[in-house]
């Protein structure tokens, strides 16, 4: 693995800067790729976004950087995607800091932010060294999710559609299923459920035989598929059905045809209101399965069960009987 430290300009980085949802984000006079496919989308606040701006017009220094540097001279950023898009958007006018834009600063100030010198590594090697040294200087950073860390070695065809469903802000499975998922899109939470139900739990395997296909339609048509079962079964939505692992209901019980939507309604009706159900969410998954471990029942200690006794001098309030 070849490495050399490179001062640039951030003028010359932000030169012909472009952020397009089809196209990508690129800069360095097109020369840059800002968002290889292995990265995650943007996701700085607007406090972490303003901070690396006051960074540099404070001229303090950012931290480094690291660029790979492709065969055909062109370069992807291997480290640094959040810090680069930060700056390029300050410097086309897209958000302003403390009510100013980039164009409503003195000349001198405008001057100072583009002559400002980056940091930035320039990494050349085979595609395993790459992705090894980039697992590496992200430790350091803010942790890549484990999904994230699955999209930078299966890079391909396959991923890049299944992003385009699952891994956007208000993407399409987000406006399908937002009721019904937890997590976040762009930190790739419902691609790798998806993925996790779909497989049976063996993300990587599925992945991996379907890399290098032309679209992601069997993951996508799937997905609609649980969703749709889940609001046909269980048409009267609770907060409860947030969260639950549906994908893998529906896997296991998909082909049932005898299943009564009322009788199963009645019955999460009577355990919603049975306090010694602790987990409600649980619910669910038991009325299909029948296994009271989901339910999480609440046990009584000894001293609870006498108290109990007591209180009904050892008869039975149901039956009438004494014990």
């Amino acid at each position: 693995m070849k490495i050399k430290l490179n001062e640039i300009a951030i003028r010359d980085i932000a030169k012909g800067y472009v952020n397009d949802e089809e196209e990508g984000v690129v800069g360095f006079n097109g020369k840059l790729n800002i968002r290889p496919k292995y990265q995650r989308e943007f996701i700085y606040k607007d406090k972490q976004r303003d901070a690396v701006v006051e960074t540099v017009r404070k001229d303090f220094p950012l931290n480094v950087m690291y660029w790979v540097k492709n065969e055909d001279g062109t370069y992807e950023v291997m480290d640094g995607q959040q810090r680069t898009i930060s700056i390029c958007e300050y410097v086309i006018g897209k958000f302003s800091l403390n009510y100013q834009f980039f164009h409503n600063l003195e000349e001198s100030e405008r001057e100072q932010i583009l002559n400002y010198k980056t940091m930035i590594y320039f990494c050349e090697g085979t595609d395993k060294e790459k992705l090894d040294w980039f697992k590496i200087i992200n430790i350091a950073g803010e942790k890549l999710a484990d999904q994230e860390l699955r999209n930078a070695i299966y890079t391909g065809t396959w991923l890049s559609d299944a992003k385009r469903h699952f891994s956007k802000t208000g993407c399409a499975a987000w406006g399908m299923a937002k009721e019904y998922m937890t997590g976040s899109p762009i930190r790739q939470d419902y691609l790798e459920t998806a993925i996790d139900w779909i497989s049976g739990g063996d993300i990587e395997d599925y992945m991996s035989k379907n890399q290098h296909k032309p679209n992601a339609n069997e993951l996508w048509l799937y997905f609609q598929n649980v969703v749709n079962w889940v609001k046909v079964v269980f048409p009267k939505y609770r907060k409860e059905m947030k969260g639950v692992a549906w994908g893998f209901l529906y896997n296991k019980f998909k082909d049932e045809k005898d299943l009564d939507t009322n009788q199963l309604e009645e019955e999460i009706t009577k355990l919603m209101r049975d306090d010694d159900v602790t987990n409600k969410k649980g619910i669910y998954e038991y009325v299909l399965t029948r296994e009271e471990k989901y339910l999480n029942i609440r046990a009584f200690s000894d001293n609870q069960k006498r108290e109990a006794y007591e209180r009904r001098n050892g008869i039975c309030p149901q039956c009438g009987k004494y014990f």
